[in-house]
C-alpha cells in the first residue's frame, strides 16, 4: 500500500513518490505524464490534492492485483 504520510513535503519529492507508485502499479507513460501535467498546473495545494487522488487510485489498482 502507498501513503504520502512520511514523504518529504517538497513538491518534487511528492511527485517522485507518486510517479514511483504509478510505475509499480503499471500505469502507462501517458497516465504518468497526465498526472505530472495536472499536478504542476496550479499551486502546492492542488499538487497535494491531485497526488492524494492518484495514490488512492494506485492503492485500488494494487489491491485488485493481489
Amino acid at each position: 500500500m502507498f501513503d504520502l504520510v512520511g514523504v518529504d513535503g517538497n513538491a518534487f519529492c511528492v511527485m517522485g513518490y507518486v510517479l514511483g507508485a504509478m510505475r509499480k502499479c503499471k500505469f502507462s507513460k501517458a497516465e504518468q505524464d497526465a498526472y505530472k501535467k495536472n499536478a504542476m498546473s496550479s499551486d502546492y495545494a492542488h499538487l497535494i490534492n491531485v497526488s492524494i487522488e492518484m495514490i488512492d487510485k494506485c492503492n485500488e489498482k494494487y489491491e485488485d492485483s493481489i
